[in-house]
């Protein structure tokens, strides 16, 4: 354990005029908080708090970042309270010791709504500073490394799993590599022992086999780059195990099969020596196709800058090189933390109004409807494997593979992703839900009346475009079926025997225990509340009155203005247009379902669905019909019904050969009609054409007897 001279000795020599005092405070008071606490290791709890501020001090870290390691348990694990810590050592640490204890709370396998809130109070922390993280990584590793010491498999497990899932994936984000790795591999010994120990022998016995192949292959890349004149320090490692198994898993490869289990950095001067030396490695040796990556004109989004390569190296092995200068080689190893040294800046400098996927993170926050929710957004932002595009300006935009214009666009600007109408990849006109591919340049069309559409969510794949959306079609529902709430509520009344109190509509609130009007109105539009116990509520002894009188003739619920597929459903089975007439089908907690009144399925309903009366109201536009149209056997049939279709404004949704002879072709085809008399149109074309043969409009239970015919 550090002794309190050597720690203070440690940050004076990067820091000479280092709080020298408010780290000796901060040493013997936490040190009395925890007294007698013993860990699992039987040492004194004491000694872990000042072995993470001694990692921190291998970062250079300023003093109340070093003073925030030494207390970082002190609220969490001790009679201290964070007002004891804000009069003794100011609120600036007050603040960051109560940000770590925030993540210190973080159970990602369990208790999920305390886990989901403890991330939400840490990414806000953080947020604000970023010596929040910085901190919590140190102790993380610091608990990894002797993670051993826990008795319980089951608890050593779950750190694991949570050191994987979260710590490690922020270390990412922040560009400190060694962290990760390191973290990385304990928790993958504790996660699959198996696999860690077949892949450490497999590394030890290709060590023995090559000798000291990783001392050649490095003193040779030295000679050669300094008979060019670059000097450079280049080094070599096997990669870590964690890193090998994930390729084995991902690829589907074994240990042999895998090619590049050396790395060796090559660390030079400058930018241009870093351009120099790649041309000169790639002279002497074969490049691997797909495998150069230029880090240096596109940084990684956590700042990470350098040029990766693999090459075939004269003992027939494959190779990774990675080339970088001194200052991108510092960045590379403490990331976000090599810039906090005490002569470099201040909080304001470094933190979260620079880290941009910290504030998406926190975008998220706001849009997260349950912690699972949040959980699975937040880690779909922290270690997706990333792709590099580009906007018309040359902006560089880091997203998840298999990203599309909706998310690229959500990735720019909120605003832009919900008016996105359209989008060009390097100038070609694509469908918005077409991945995008490493290097594109993308323009997002947009237009001011354009709003989220719901079906963007089955094929966004970033977490900020998938809460974004998410939030929005919770919102839409809510305002859609408190509308339909509104007409059913009006309908209810209208069968009342009297006309109703002022006070009536908040004395029903009252009655059935719902929280306002709006809350009472999505009930009735779900079916949460029967609409009996509606009326009972607004005219006490109603129902029993209207059972007992005749059903008096009322005007179908109009449905315009909703949305499909929100408040409502247009049924699949018998695809209603407007000016069918149709009726709704309510079943508890779910969109009103619209069949037409001749649906062949209607008879077969749910016994507890409730049928309503509905229409579609005036100018009511756009539906999908469903066509079985026989055509000839003849070249040009099918260009003649397209035609036809055309002329008549009807866009093709689907279109499916379903039976064919010596003679004739069946199809089925979806269309969209702006109304039944658009559609009768349609079919009238049809049926006049010498090319088609018949031509019918099916629904659900017609079509086998027009497959058949």
């Amino acid at each position: 354990m550090l002794r309190q001279y050597e720690l203070v000795e440690r940050v004076r020599r990067y820091d000479p005029d280092a709080d020298e005092d408010l780290i000796n405070r901060a040493y013997v008071f936490s040190m009395q908080a925890h007294g007698s606490q013993k860990r699992a290791s039987g040492d004194p709890y004491f000694s872990h708090p000042i072995e993470v501020a001694g990692i921190l001090t291998d970062l250079h870290l300023d003093d109340e970042t070093i003073a925030t390691a030494i207390l970082h348990d002190t609220i969490e694990d001790t009679v201290a309270t964070p007002e004891q810590i804000e009069k003794l050592f100011g609120p600036n640490i007050a603040r960051l010791v109560d940000g770590v204890t925030k993540l210190s709370k973080i159970e990602a396998q369990s208790e999920n709504e305390r886990a989901a809130e403890n991330l939400r109070k840490f990414l806000l922390a953080m947020s604000d500073d970023i010596r929040v993280l910085l901190v919590k990584l140190a102790d993380r590793l610091h608990n990894m490394r002797t993670l051993h010491h826990i008795p319980r498999e089951a608890k050593r497990r779950r750190i694991a799993r949570e050191t994987m899932d979260i710590y490690a994936p922020l270390a990412e984000r922040v560009g400190m590599y060694e962290f990760m790795k390191e973290m990385q591999t304990l928790a993958f010994q504790i996660l699959e022992p198996e696999a860690y120990e077949s892949i450490t022998k497999r590394l030890e016995q290709l060590k023995e086999g090559g000798g000291d192949r990783i001392a050649r292959i490095a003193s040779g890349l030295t000679m050669m780059l300094r008979r060019h004149g670059i000097q450079a320090e280049v080094s070599g490692r096997e990669k870590h195990p964690y890193s090998i198994w994930r390729k084995m898993t991902e690829r589907h490869i074994s240990f042999e099969q895998l090619s590049d289990v050396m790395a060796f950095r090559v660390v030079v001067a400058d930018t241009e020596q870093c351009y120099r030396a790649l041309g000169f490695i790639h002279e002497r040796w074969p490049m691997v196709p797909g495998r150069f990556k230029d880090y240096v004109s596109t940084p990684k989004r956590n700042g990470y800058r350098s040029l990766h390569t693999s090459v075939i190296h004269n003992e027939k092995v494959r190779i990774e090189v990675q080339i970088r200068s001194e200052a991108m080689h510092a960045q590379a190893e403490y990331g976000y933390a090599a810039h906090w040294a005490y002569k470099q800046g201040t909080a304001a400098d470094v933190g979260g109004t620079k880290v941009s996927w910290i504030r998406d993170l926190v975008e998220i926050l706001d849009h997260a409807d349950s912690p699972e929710e949040l959980l699975e957004h937040t880690r779909m932002a922290m270690y997706q494997d990333r792709i590099f595009a580009f906007t018309p300006n040359g902006e560089l935009i880091q997203l998840p593979k298999g990203s599309t214009p909706i998310d690229f666009a959500y990735a720019v600007h909120t605003d832009l992703g919900n008016q996105a109408v359209g989008a060009k990849v390097n100038g070609r006109l694509v469908p918005l839900r077409t991945p995008i591919q490493n290097g594109d340049q993308v323009q997002v069309l947009k237009s001011a009346a354009q709003k989220p559409q719901p079906e963007w969510m089955n094929f966004v794949v970033t977490g900020k475009a998938k809460a974004t959306l998410r939030r929005f079609v919770r919102q839409k529902e809510r305002e859609e079926m408190i509308a339909l709430g509104r007409k059913f509520y009006d309908e209810i009344v209208s069968r009342l025997p009297a006309p109703l109190k002022p006070d009536a509509l908040a004395q029903a609130v009252k009655r059935l225990h719902v929280g306002d009007e709006n809350a009472l109105m999505e009930a009735i539009a779900r079916r949460t509340i029967d609409d009996a116990a509606v009326a009972e509520a607004l005219m006490p002894g109603a129902d029993a009155e209207a059972s007992a009188r005749p059903v008096p003739h009322r005007d179908a619920v109009s449905i315009r203005g909703l949305t499909p597929g929100v408040a409502f459903q247009l049924a699949e089975c018998c695809h209603p247009v407007p000016g069918d007439r149709i009726v709704g089908l309510r079943k508890p907690d779910a969109p009103v379902e619209v069949h037409a009144i001749d649906c062949p399925t209607l008879a077969a309903g749910p016994e507890e669905a409730d049928w309503v009366d509905l229409a579609w109201g005036d100018k009511s536009d756009g539906g999908t019909a469903r066509l079985s149209v026989i055509l000839r056997n003849e070249p040009g049939s099918l260009g003649a019904m397209a035609g036809i279709l055309g002329a008549h404004a009807a866009n093709i949704l689907n279109l499916s050969l379903v039976h064919r002879d010596t003679s004739f072709h069946t199809f089925q085809v979806d269309l969209e009609v702006h109304d039944l008399a658009h559609l009768m149109r349609i079919l009238a074309a049809l049926r006049a054409a010498d090319a088609v043969s018949q031509a019918e409009r099916i629904r659900l239970g017609d079509e086998e007897r027009w497959e058949a015919a």
